[in-house]
């Protein structure tokens, strides 16, 4: 039985200029918004207007985003058990809203799909080996660990799957590949404002992740290695699922007699390669910072 042996706000205050919670704050401030609110009544539209090859185009992406921020969901709560356990309180008032955030993700998406008319599709048939490596697998072993182990060695793989992979490297890709393919068509407009929502609190689960690898780097620069050689051991399992939808992208266009939506498959996966590096480069960072405290103040400072 786990007991507390007192509390933060009792003997003292919470750290009003913590980075975390600078980040509750920000949510607090820009996390408002309602997925209920969102007007998908001209996607309907555009969708029923697709061929039927461009509607398969669509439906990958959408099953890769729909079974991804349900995974985020469900698999979140053990970091907050974790970090709880550490006593770490401005984490765990930060992620009380973090989780808010991936169930208005899920909502999003689920409710778009009823929108339009595939919410009974079993869109699953859509998740390759590689999509199910990193999203049944790896991400539900690695957060779920930290129920038993918030040693920091758990603590970086589970932040390194879940914040530097899913939403660093993945999620942003995909978010660039929306705007990239159905902006510049002009359509899905509820989709792509529920999209650049998204896009906002993403940054800030980001920021938690960064924060959270970069702080024990700082204090064990070993640690950084063992960032590394995970981020590695996933990044084969990251391209083989963005070939996978490559090529099924570029199928569709060749079946299709007419093929009205423009796609730059090359551009797309240039950027996928640029968000990996540019998370490994983040982490890099902390090894140049002279303690946890600096690293705090500079990123507290980012915050205001």
């Amino acid at each position: 039985m786990v007991h507390h042996d007192g509390f933060q706000t009792v003997k003292g205050t919470i750290d009003w200029e913590h980075p975390m919670y600078k980040l509750y704050e920000k949510a607090k401030r820009n996390g408002k918004w309602n997925p209920a609110d969102i007007d998908f009544s001209q996607d309907q539209k555009d969708f029923a207007s697709l061929t039927s090859e461009e509607k398969i185009s669509a439906l990958p992406l959408i099953a890769g985003f729909s079974a991804g921020e349900e995974a985020v969901t469900l698999d979140i709560l053990p970091m907050a058990h974790a970090l709880a356990r550490q006593g770490r309180l401005e984490d765990v008032l930060f992620l009380t809203t973090f989780m808010h955030d991936e169930a208005k993700h899920v909502e999003m998406f689920s409710r778009w799909q009823q929108a339009v008319g595939i919410g009974q599709m079993d869109l699953s048939v859509f998740h390759n080996d590689d999509y199910k490596r990193i999203f049944y697998e790896a991400l539900p072993d690695a957060m779920n660990r930290l129920y038993t182990d918030d040693s920091p060695e758990a603590v970086i793989r589970a932040a390194t799957v879940y914040n530097m992979i899913v939403e660093g490297t993945l999620a942003e890709s995909g978010y660039y590949t929306f705007r990239q393919i159905y902006k510049k068509a002009g359509l899905f407009p509820g989709l792509l404002q529920g999209i650049d929502y998204l896009n906002m609190d993403e940054g800030r689960h980001i920021q938690f992740g960064l924060y959270t690898i970069q702080r024990l780097v700082n204090e064990d620069e070993r640690y950084y290695e063992l960032f590394i050689k995970y981020m590695e051991e996933l990044w084969p399992h990251v391209t083989g699922y963005v070939a996978y939808l490559t090529e099924l992208g570029k199928r569709q266009q060749q079946l299709a007699r007419t093929y009205a939506l423009e796609i730059d498959y090359d551009l797309l996966n240039r950027y996928v390669v640029k968000q990996f590096n540019i998370r490994k480069q983040q982490i890099s960072r902390a090894k140049r910072v002279d303690s946890v405290e600096e690293l705090e103040k500079t990123l507290s400072e980012a915050e205001r």
